[in-house]
């Protein structure tokens, strides 16, 4: 078991590696490139037409993961500060969610560090990426992302005609008019992909972070008039506000 002195030497470097490492990853789920894919493949119309290889980009971020790995960026960083604040005080108070107890016997001064801990979450969970609602999305097991449904675009080359307006005769030459016609080659089908989170889901967590901060509050007023161990308390944090 850890002593005091120990937990209060370390605090301030896991709390600058946790702050590090969270802002890292919330600038990372702000860059829309890293969480777009796309699959484009191409049939000709027939056996003679061009034999195009198909366009690829993978997804390289979601925003499902950016949230299991800001839990674990932060869970440390929580553990650490609630063993201290668990030693320093007495003053306790459980922290409620309509009839679901998140957490019991907290004490105010990790009530006090919560409350600024779910305004940095809230402020994450807001700027999640949101799938475009113009589309219609599907989740892909293939790509562990979002697609939407494929759409076929033509692709066309222009092939030259004529078209002849006078025959001509032995006094006055033929008269053509040249003109170019878009021809069907063959067509692309498009599938977008997406690491993006539905709305709904992204309304859920922000709602979960709402109350939460509610029942923190309501909790620290509690303590502030109520008259310590290893504890584990990013898992119950996270495993609420990201569960399924």
């Amino acid at each position: 078991m850890a002593l005091l002195n120990q937990i209060i030497a370390v605090e301030k470097t896991v709390k600058a590696s946790s702050y590090a490492d969270f802002t890292k990853l919330h600038q990372q789920v702000q860059k829309s490139a890293l969480l777009s894919g796309i699959s484009r493949t191409y049939q000709p119309k027939d056996d003679e037409g061009d034999q195009l290889p198909a366009e690829s980009t993978r997804v390289q971020l979601l925003a499902e993961d950016a949230l299991i790995e800001s839990a674990n960026i932060l869970t440390r960083m929580f553990n650490i500060v609630a063993d201290k604040d668990w030693a320093n005080c007495t003053a306790r108070a459980d922290i409620i969610v309509g009839t679901h107890t998140i957490l019991s016997d907290v004490p105010v001064t990790y009530l006090l560090f919560l409350e600024k801990q779910l305004k940095d979450i809230h402020i994450f969970v807001e700027k999640l990426p949101v799938l475009d609602p113009s589309e219609v999305w599907h989740f892909d097991a293939a790509t562990n992302s979002w697609g939407n449904e494929s759409v076929q675009t033509i692709k066309t080359k222009k092939v030259p005609k004529n078209h002849v307006k006078f025959g001509g005769d032995e006094h006055h030459p033929p008269q053509v008019d040249i003109f170019t016609e878009d021809v069907v080659q063959g067509r692309w089908t498009q599938v977008k992909y997406s690491g993006a989170l539905p709305a709904a889901r992204v309304n859920l967590i922000i709602r979960r972070v709402e109350a939460l901060q509610a029942a923190v509050t309501f909790a620290r007023e509690q303590a502030n008039m109520t008259p310590v161990e290893s504890h584990s308390i990013g898992s119950a944090i996270f495993g609420y506000l990201f569960g399924t």
